[in-house]
């Protein structure tokens, strides 16, 4: 009884899987009879949007890719620092604002200021006098009335004062505070910074009333008139990378839309740690919408070839290589497609380089809109 039971159920089990659902693309193969066929009513083809098209001649370019920024030459980069610590009285600027070279940037104020300014005016008041006296000692003790010593003494105390009024000078300029203005007895308080190089604020790290360090970054000002590439080529490849080489990159962050530029200067050593080297690209043309510090995806282009292609989607990826849908024939509203083993070359800008045993040129049409919803990933 048992066993009779058993046999019952393998046998509805059989007739359950018989009457199983088939995919869209199966059911079509073996209503043609061969499962290497696929068959379309035309109702079919028209419904789904699919597409007819010929292979094409295009060229390939061979391509390294790599990854990189944005960047600015160093020239084109400023940061704003002063010499002497201050609190920030006046701060007009944001980020975001455009700026001239020489525009006032920052007006800071310190007693600080008016110390180096007193000092700088009590040596130069005083030299006149150390220079009288030097030279008083300087013929005294050529007639032999002073001793050495006391000639020495005056030039020590005359050069010295000069020596620092030099220094005080020099310091007094690169606050672009006029020495001779100095001297005339005209001092300032307040000390006004202004921009290196004409540029966009980038950075700014205070606020009315703050109190800035020496040598603190207080803004950045870049010039965005020369973006450059920098990027990142792993050793494996970098004996086919060259000067002049084509570069096509996009901002993979911010848009689809991809620019060119071209290889301008290769690294002379491998970075030890990831094994790799910067490459330097220039943009072909200025963009405006691109930023320092922008990630970027590219492609170099060290070589070319020529080849038969379909557009991308009309290759589908398979195990053992990949399949395209190639027409048999259309008649009485059906149309009859064959799958066709061939091997993907280089994808480039929407195409994809087809390599087969076979003859790929003359009339012959395949399916290059909806073949991954024929024959699967």
């Amino acid at each position: 009884m048992k066993n009779t039971f058993r046999i019952s159920t393998f046998i509805l089990s059989l007739l359950f899987l018989g009457c199983a659902p088939k995919e869209q693309g199966t059911e079509q193969a073996e209503q043609a009879g061969d499962i290497s066929t696929v068959q379309l009513t035309q109702a079919q083809f028209d419904a789904n949007g699919y597409a007819l098209g010929k292979m094409e001649k295009r060229t390939f370019p061979e391509v390294v890719v790599s990854s990189g920024t944005i960047d600015v030459p160093p020239g084109n980069r400023a940061s704003i620092t002063t010499v002497l610590g201050g609190f920030v009285k006046k701060a007009p600027l944001l980020v975001g604002d455009q700026v001239k070279k020489g525009q006032t940037v920052l007006v800071l104020e310190s007693q600080e200021f008016l110390r180096l300014q007193q000092q700088y005016l009590e040596i130069y008041n005083q030299l006149e006098f150390l220079e009288s006296e030097y030279l008083r000692n300087q013929t005294l003790y050529g007639e032999k009335i002073s001793s050495q010593k006391n000639y020495l003494a005056a030039k020590s105390r005359y050069e010295t004062a000069k020596a620092t009024l030099k220094g005080l000078s020099g310091q007094l300029r690169m606050l672009h505070i006029s020495p001779e203005g100095v001297a005339a007895g005209n001092l300032v308080s307040e000390l006004a910074l202004m921009a290196p190089i004409a540029g966009t604020v980038a950075k700014t790290h205070i606020s009315q009333g703050s109190y800035v360090s020496p040598t603190t970054e207080i803004m950045e000002i870049i010039d965005n008139g020369q973006l450059h590439l920098e990027l990142i080529v792993f050793e494996k490849d970098i004996l086919k990378v060259r000067e002049g080489q084509p570069i096509l990159f996009r901002v993979p962050g911010a848009s689809a839309e991809s620019f060119g530029g071209k290889v301008h200067l290769v690294g002379g050593s491998i970075d030890g740690g990831d094994r790799s080297i910067q490459v330097h690209g220039h943009l072909e043309a200025t963009q405006a919408r691109l930023l320092p510090g922008m990630f970027v995806e590219a492609q170099i282009m060290t070589d070319s070839t020529q080849g038969w292609s379909l557009p991308e989607e009309a290759v589908i990826a398979t195990e053992g290589g990949a399949l395209v849908l190639r027409l048999l024939s259309q008649k009485d509203g059906v149309y009859s497609f064959e799958r066709m083993a061939v091997q993907r070359g280089s994808t480039f800008g929407g195409n994809t380089e087809i390599r087969a045993d076979r003859d790929l040129g003359g009339d012959a049409q395949y399916l290059v809109k909806g073949a991954y919803d024929l024959i699967g990933g």
